[in-house]
């Protein structure tokens, strides 16, 4: 392909500047041209049709003239520098048109192929106005991105030809991971933690961090009553109290092979980094210290320990681009990595894919070793297509035998998964959506427990 034959494809496909005939303009050339051959063959001169042919292309010139010149418009963009990756989301588009004439325009941007489809965009512009144009999007991958190009194509006062644009506005931005989860634990996390169909546990009464002293309420433990308070205010007052603050927290986030297997929304990976964030947000939150360690071959993200809501946007800044890699995830290099990096005893969530991790038998010698200083808990996605496969009524002898294969690997699954939970090792698999709450209420139980 020449280079002048792809200059003009790409303006034809909306991805160059230039002028373009309308389809209007080709319909009245093709009238044209069969009336100007009929009259050939009527015997008409040739003097008579080429003024006829010439007076079709000045007017058509004539009307190319009736159009905005595009040195004259003034087009920006404005676009969020941080969105959240599967939420609607809202760039801008402003349109000045100072010329005498209005315009019918489209508007496509360049946007990523991991990005929703919205272009082209219609809208007339009058003349000497500014139009804005609100455009949704949904971005589904998180990263960064860079928007350059915009194109613009208006028409001439009669749509008989196009004028194409293309405007040079670089806009950068980056997708980080769903905060939805962490946003309604920080409206109200008893409220989000019921709503998902969870409890949280009742912690044991009169341990902890002495909080404050209230007002007793139908159902309090009599044992909390503060007499002194009561006779000194002539009313019951009870002692509360909140689980001691300053543990440690360490997430672990496998971004190897297996956590990239696509789910409904997004893939494991995805899933697991919401979750991560919003255990964070809640240990943040209640003053305990979080580091993150993600990891695939090797480690490939340590972020030190560290307290107080700021810490959050740290651990955003430095996983939100996380890919699953196509090589096998390395559990030792992780356990290595945390016997040299945390010293102190803290509560290791681990996000992964059960199987990958129960099949390998050296793991089960690491973690028992971390089990001596450490309290280990595993969080992983279930399997729907597989429960699916083993509970559907085979019609087929091929369906007999899928089914009998999917429950075959579940009972091997629970097998393992009960062998290391009587080496003290703990397993749990939740639902793609229940992931979050799932590894929320895991959070508080140990914590209200006070097993660190």
């Amino acid at each position: 392909m020449t280079k002048s034959f792809k200059a003009l494809w790409d303006l034809f496909l909306f991805r160059d500047k230039g002028i373009l005939p309308t389809q209007r303009l080709l319909l009245l050339m093709v009238v044209v041209s069969v009336l100007s051959t009929a009259l050939a063959a009527l015997g008409t001169s040739w003097f008579t049709l080429l003024a006829m042919n010439l007076g079709v292309l000045v007017v058509s010139l004539f009307d190319l003239g009736l159009s905005p010149s595009k040195k004259q418009w003034q087009i920006h963009r404005e676009i969020e520098e941080e969105v959240e990756r599967g939420l609607e989301s809202e760039m801008t588009v402003s349109f000045y048109n100072p010329s005498d004439y209005e315009a019918d325009i489209q508007v496509i941007d360049q946007f990523p192929t991991s990005f929703s489809n919205p272009f082209p965009i219609r809208e007339r512009i009058p003349s000497d106005k500014k139009v804005t144009l609100s455009i949704p999007y949904v971005a589904k991958e998180r990263g960064d991105y860079t928007l350059e190009s915009l194109f613009v194509r208006y028409r001439s006062k009669y749509g008989l030809w196009e004028k194409q644009m293309k405007v040079n506005e670089e806009s950068r931005l980056r997708v980080i991971p769903d905060l939805t989860e962490s946003r309604q634990f920080l409206e109200d996390a008893q409220r989000y933690l019921l709503y998902e169909g969870s409890r949280v546990r009742k912690r044991k009464q009169g341990s902890g961090e002495f909080s404050k002293i209230r007002n007793y309420v139908v159902g309090d433990d009599l044992r909390l009553i503060n007499w002194r308070q009561t006779a000194k205010l002539q009313e019951l007052m009870t002692n509360e109290y909140e689980p001691e603050h300053g543990k440690y927290i360490t997430l672990m986030i496998d971004c190897g092979r297996m956590m990239g297997v696509s789910l409904e929304k997004g893939n494991r990976l995805d899933r697991a980094l919401e979750a991560a964030v919003t255990v964070a947000t809640a240990a943040l939150k209640k003053g305990d210290a979080v580091s993150v360690i993600a990891f695939s071959r090797e480690v490939e993200v340590y972020i030190p320990p560290a307290k107080g809501m700021q810490h959050l946007q740290t651990i955003l800044q430095q996983v939100y681009s996380l890919k699953a890699s196509q090589a096998e995830s390395n559990y030792s290099a992780l356990f290595q990595k945390i016997e040299t990096a945390q010293k102190k005893r803290s509560l290791l969530l681990l996000f992964s894919d059960v199987n990958t991790l129960v099949h390998e038998e050296g793991n089960m010698f690491y973690l028992q070793r971390l089990r001596r200083k450490h309290m280990f808990l595993m969080l992983g996605i279930e399997d729907q297509t597989t429960i699916q496969k083993g509970k559907q009524f085979p019609g087929t002898t091929k369906e007999a035998i899928v089914k009998s294969m999917a429950q075959k690997q579940q009972m091997d699954k629970t097998k393992e998964v009960r062998k290391w939970e009587k080496q003290g090792i703990q397993m749990i698999e939740a639902p793609e959506d229940r992931l979050a709450v799932t590894a929320v209420t895991r959070y508080i139980d140990i914590l209200n427990q006070g097993l660190i």
